[in-house]
């Protein structure tokens, strides 16, 4: 049976379908899967290997210009692509209208939520057969239920696994234990202050351990050069490829972040994680594995750099009793 996934963004949300993915190898061996995504996430979907074949899709780009040829061309084109495919089934597993939309043009039986269950009801009219999930559980285990139901298995939710593994890389130079701090996301009210960066970062090196940070756009690469500025022993990784960040982050010792998407990749790779929520709530989306802890600042407040890295202390204490 070949089945196309569709999950186009966003990281996040692409992490979230792991599990699902994994479930699916373990429950239906005979089951291969491809997958359609927004081109910056195509690294990301690679991680996982059960997926054969990745389609990538430009809607952030393409509403910018939408009377384009080009844009034109490319929907075309995947469109084609999709349809010679010829695939068994489409799992929408996003839910929205833009994605039923996207999983149309293969031409072939799509399975999504149903109205009470998607984010947007008015993808399900798009649908072939929709599935009940309750909209209380985590998006994870929402997804791991809908490809149980689409895909003839009951998933066991008692476990988790991501199925997915960092990519070969490593940072040059560095020896000894490393904490990735990612303190860039997408939303202002969302960053912690860069003084708290900083102090943890302090608290790090107290403890033995090289800092590493990153950056992908100036402003973030001002709060990145603060922390080094601060704390000498940081290391600053320049601007890079998602796969070269994810392959040094998969190799830290243990990771604090923002809302953020690597923060998700981190926990899929089982490391101690730590992350810091200001604004949002993790609820029913935060991160979610093995090691994974999430600190909600209180209404008027901030957490607390000290609290964060006891926290994880504790979770890199807990992974290193863990059985091998």
């Amino acid at each position: 049976m070949k089945v196309l996934i569709v999950k186009t963004s966003s990281m996040g949300d692409v992490i979230h379908t792991f599990p699902a993915v994994e479930d699916t190898s373990l429950n239906r061996p005979d089951i291969s899967f491809d997958w359609c995504v927004e081109e910056a996430f195509a690294g990301i979907v690679a991680l996982h290997p059960a997926i054969d074949r990745i389609h990538t899709v430009a809607i952030r780009r393409w509403r910018k210009a939408p009377f384009d040829g080009g844009t034109w061309r490319e929907a075309a084109a995947l469109r084609r692509t999709l349809r010679e495919c010829r695939y068994d089934l489409v799992i929408d597993a996003q839910g929205l209208l833009k994605s039923a939309l996207v999983a149309r043009q293969a031409g072939a039986p799509i399975a999504g939520f149903d109205r009470s269950s998607a984010r947007e009801p008015s993808a399900t009219l798009f649908y072939d057969v929709a599935y009940p999930v309750s909209r209380n559980l985590h998006a994870i285990e929402r997804t791991r239920q809908l490809f149980g139901l689409a895909l003839g298995y009951r998933p066991d939710l008692s476990t988790l696994d991501s199925g997915i593994v960092p990519p070969a890389g490593t940072l040059a130079g560095i020896a000894g234990k490393t904490a990735f701090l990612l303190h860039g996301t997408s939303r202002e009210d969302k960053k912690w202050p860069v003084q708290d960066w900083i102090e943890t970062a302090r608290l790090l090196v107290e403890r033995g351990m090289t800092p590493v940070t990153t950056w992908s756009n100036e402003r973030e690469m001002a709060v990145a050069e603060a922390i080094a500025k601060a704390v000498p022993s940081t290391v600053v990784v320049p601007k890079s490829p998602l796969a070269e960040i994810a392959a040094i982050i998969g190799r830290s010792t243990l990771v604090i972040g923002a809302d953020t998407g690597l923060t998700h990749l981190a926990s899929a790779f089982g490391l101690p994680t730590v992350a810091v929520f200001l604004a949002t709530e993790p609820g029913l989306t935060g991160p979610r594995g093995p090691y994974a802890s999430t600190l909600l600042a209180a209404p008027g407040e901030s957490v607390i750099p000290a609290e964060v890295v006891a926290e994880a202390e504790r979770l890199t204490a807990l992974k290193s009793q863990a059985p091998a």
